[in-house]
């Protein structure tokens, strides 16, 4: 007879799914952070609230100009930002000739369509965009403005036609408040 050995079956215990029970340190350690947490947050706030610019330059922040007193044709500059804004109230021919220009002449192109809001209305920073000079408005061999320090020249939509500005004249936000008032910033 032949004796057969038996193994016996291997035990195996399931593992276990649920998580030991919180204990009143686990608590503790819950709490103590979440003052910790807070507590960092209001000691932060004033030095976060302090890096806010102060009222002078937030009310510098936004000029309104009354634009009912400016003749067709006429060009009044402000200072917004310690920076010169041309409001340009362009003619019906200055309109004309902004549209007719085709894109493929200008080296920054850019439709009249998207630099007014309303046609008879250009407002644009007044800084050359070659090396900051303040150009002259109504000069040059379109009309618009032109730079005497290297020959810049601007269509009557501020955007560069000639010389070495890379770029068209800056368009600051603004909006239409009234027929009359005109916000920018």
């Amino acid at each position: 007879m032949t004796a057969s050995t038996t193994t016996p079956a291997s035990t195996t215990t399931p593992a276990s799914t649920t998580s030991p029970e919180p204990t009143r340190r686990d608590f503790l350690y819950v709490a103590t952070t979440a003052v910790g947490a807070v507590g960092a947050g209001f000691a932060a706030w004033p030095l976060i609230a302090q890096m806010n610019p102060d009222a002078t330059t937030l009310a510098a922040a936004s000029i309104e100009v009354d634009i009912g007193g400016i003749a067709l044709g006429q060009v009044v500059t402000v200072k917004w930002r310690g920076k010169p804004v041309f409001v340009m109230h362009r003619t019906p021919e200055e309109i004309a000739a902004a549209r007719a220009t085709p894109l493929s002449e200008l080296p920054d192109p850019v439709s009249d369509e998207e630099r007014v809001q309303k046609p008879e209305w250009l407002v644009v920073i007044g800084i050359c965009t070659h090396l900051g000079c303040v150009p002259l408005v109504h000069q040059g061999a379109f009309k618009g403005a032109f730079c005497p320090c290297h020959g810049s020249d601007y269509d009557t939509s501020g955007r560069i036609r000639v010389g070495p500005a890379p770029a068209n004249l800056a368009v600051p936000p603004y909006k239409f408040a009234t027929e009359s008032k005109l916000v920018i910033g």
